[in-house]
């Protein structure tokens, strides 16, 4: 009888052993996969907007009225350059679009531009070959006689993407200043969806 109960107790410890490490490798997986995805491909929040008669073959999928960006959502594009576009929804939401032609390694450069400003902490959420989505934190270095002022947190997010249309290499990304978290995740949604009219 313990013998047969003792058999049971270590039947029943294994099954709870294999139990939590199969959680524990679904949640580090989970984790990994929120880091470089974080619903981009859900748009129920987004209209889709033609970009043809701005001189972009293409389509993108930007927030429409049920989106919660706080301002207007009618999508203005302006051209003020022929190689620079610019799409506003209010004052909360610009993306800047520029043709870079065949220079493929924008990512990889903008990475690069972003460690040489160590005054800045860059914490990425995304990180894949064709966008980064970043927490950038200021960095202030004060002294004692620094005004008490110094040194309070500030913290925004942003966006860098790089898709290729027809060939052409587009660089898309946010505003210097950057944006909250929400509006800069909607935009990364929108920098996912920027597709070629012609699937190319």
């Amino acid at each position: 009888m313990s013998i047969k109960f003792a058999h049971k107790s270590l039947m029943l410890l294994f099954l709870i052993g294999v139990g939590l490490f199969v959680s524990s490798c679904a949640g580090e997986e989970d984790e990994k996969e929120d880091k470089n995805d974080l619903d981009l491909e859900d748009y129920y929040e987004f209209q889709v907007m033609d970009l043809s008669k701005y001189g972009l073959n293409a389509y993108i999928h930007l927030p429409d009225e049920t989106a919660n960006i706080g301002a207007s959502t009618r999508p203005e594009v302006s051209h003020p350059e022929d190689h620079i576009w610019q799409i506003d929804i209010g004052q909360n939401f610009t993306l800047h679009i520029e043709d870079m032609a065949n220079i493929k390694d924008n990512i990889k450069e903008e990475k690069k531009e972003l460690k040489r400003k160590d005054f800045f902490k860059i914490k990425y959420l995304i990180d894949t070959p064709e966008m980064i989505l970043y927490q950038r934190e200021l960095v202030v270095k004060g002294s004692d006689r620094a005004a008490s002022t110094v040194g309070v947190e500030h913290k925004s997010y942003h966006v860098f993407g790089q898709k290729t249309i027809d060939g052409i290499t587009y660089v898309l990304e946010s505003r210097e200043e950057g944006y909250e978290k929400n509006i800069i995740e909607m935009m990364a949604k929108s920098i996912k969806s920027f597709k070629s009219k012609s699937g190319k």
